[in-house]
């Protein structure tokens, strides 16, 4: 068959081009791969899961939130899959957490006129216990001092408070700056900006801090806690935990959360009926997803691709991290296909409870000093499903040398953009290499391209499946895998001095992050 332009664009819409064809998007010719990183790519390009990993884990597992069933959930679909591609993988415990599962969100506004809202329960959220309790929606005071406001307090009984500034716009500013004229712009967020410094004294004034105010309320009799999270973007809120214990906690978007704020400080008394049915569990475990490619030579020696497995529960924590996580499991089903008997253990870590503090991580770190003490490098993806952008040294003297070597391995159309930076600095936290880091360890972040990261999709309702970019994680698959398999085949384990740290400001050396225990208990976060 003869491929035209149009026949050869349409095969390539409907993954029918034979690998002939399809090899026209391998590494270019005058690089010549090493046979399995060549192998890597064939597979990568010829065969991906990430797609079905990606629907299975976000579309059908779902969220998933430290201490709820979804959690469990992503747990046995992991570990299942890890079976049927004969890689071996572990359920371990380091700690406990208060369980909870979503169960259902109605939001109705019945007065003086009836509208569902968009909104959902923060994590934690209480329940109404399947009711739906109605009640007149108000906003805070503003008063002179916390006397005042005491005194305003036994007027929430029975009431729901908005708790949140009310924003100027419901446009981002890249949006403004796109269409407005500069004066319009300027306009706007001078109006923002004295808004918020109003927002700010007027709580000021309450003598209490926002994050005690929802506690405070719930105390004094309110029906409950309303509050728009928004996260400058269209349609995007960001979604944490709550902070009350009896009565349900909303997150509203903002668009809903500007009708109900402009109709109560209008005087038009609106109302409206909530239910939820959220469980709580009590107390129940938390833990880590453990996957492992043994070793030949080195068994005790390892490799490990690092990856958060919960999220918040907002979306369906899609770029925050499931991309990381589809990411190291594809990696490892390739591995194992093409690269089954590593000289050293591939170890594939799914950590859990990352987003309250990265305590899989540092509980792994101080759980296995055998394993950490024998590592040769951790790879970590979280932040985004972008290609990888930047690497940095995490502050390893030499990590010039062998990372410079493992990446140039790799094929140069994927690693031509890509920025480095050595020694670079260790991480503080942020994300779980930081926790092998402080342990002596190289570990480096896979720093990706935001894809509108930091206000789409990052702990927000908006990190769902379609958001991912497909292409650039195969890339990232390719990249990694290669890192993987040159970190593995190293003759011995990689040097690992660490730089000098820069002056701090009392002009003496800085000093390298210590281990951190992590939070083994959901008790008072």
């Amino acid at each position: 068959m003869k491929y035209t332009a149009t026949a050869t664009f349409f095969l390539l819409a409907v993954g029918l081009l034979p690998s002939a064809v399809q090899a026209q998007w391998a590494p270019p010719s005058e690089q010549q791969l090493d046979p399995v990183v060549q192998q890597i790519v064939d597979e990568a390009y010829q065969n991906s899961q990430l797609k079905q990993l990606a629907h299975e884990l976000l579309d059908v597992v779902g969220p998933r939130l430290v201490g709820t069933p979804q959690m469990k959930h992503a747990h046995d679909w992991a570990v299942a899959k890890y079976k049927d591609w004969g890689i071996e993988a572990r359920y371990e415990e380091f700690g406990e957490w208060r369980g909870w599962d979503r169960g259902i969100s109605h939001i109705d506004m019945t007065y003086p006129r009836v509208k569902t809202l968009a909104g959902t329960q923060l994590a934690w959220s209480p329940t109404t216990g399947g009711k739906a309790i109605e009640g007149e929606v108000i906003t805070l005071p503003d008063v002179k001092n916390s006397q005042a406001f005491q005194a305003w307090l036994p007027t929430v009984k029975g009431k729901y408070v908005l708790v949140s500034m009310p924003q100027p716009t419901g446009r981002p500013d890249h949006n403004w700056e796109e269409f407005g004229r500069p004066e319009s712009v300027e306009r706007m967020k001078k109006e923002r900006d004295s808004l918020t410094e109003a927002w700010n004294r007027k709580i000021q004034a309450m003598g209490i801090s926002s994050n005690s105010l929802p506690r405070i309320l719930e105390e004094a009799g309110a029906a409950g806690i309303l509050q728009c999270y928004w996260s400058r973007e269209f349609g995007s809120n960001k979604i944490f935990g709550a902070r009350t214990t009896i009565v349900p906690s909303l997150d509203i978007s903002l668009e809903d959360y500007g009708i109900l704020y402009r109709l109560a400080e209008n005087g038009h008394k609106p109302r409206i009926q909530v239910e939820t049915d959220s469980k709580d569990l009590g107390t129940v475990p938390t833990f880590n997803t453990i996957a492992e490619i043994k070793g030949t030579e080195k068994p005790d020696e390892y490799v490990i691709l690092s990856a958060h497995f919960d999220s918040w529960e907002g979306g369906s924590g899609a770029t925050d991290n499931g991309t990381g996580t589809i990411t190291m499991m594809e990696i490892a089903r390739i591995l194992k296909k093409v690269y089954p008997n590593p000289r050293r253990t591939i170890l594939i870590g799914h950590w859990g409870s990352e987003e309250q503090g990265l305590n899989g991580s540092r509980a792994f770190v101080l759980d296995h000093p055998d394993i950490v003490e024998k590592t040769q490098a951790v790879f970590n993806q979280d932040n985004g499903t972008g290609r990888v952008a930047n690497i940095d040294g995490s502050g390893f003297l030499h990590a010039y040398d062998f990372m410079g070597r493992w990446l140039a391995a790799a094929p140069r159309n994927i690693t031509a953009d890509i920025k480095t930076d050595y020694p670079g600095s260790p991480s503080t936290g942020g994300s779980d290499h930081a926790s092998f880091t402080a342990a002596g360890i190289p570990a480096f972040s896979m720093s990706s391209l935001s894809w509108g990261y930091g206000t789409i999709t990052w702990h927000t309702n908006l990190d769902t499946y379609d958001k991912l970019i497909f292409d650039d994680l195969r890339d990232n698959v390719i990249l990694i895998a290669t890192l993987a398999y040159k970190a593995s085949e190293e003759a011995e384990l990689v040097n690992r001095e660490k730089r000098v740290m820069p002056l701090g400001r009392d002009g003496q050396p800085g000093q390298w992050p210590v281990i951190r225990q992590p939070r083994r208990t959901g008790v008072g976060y």
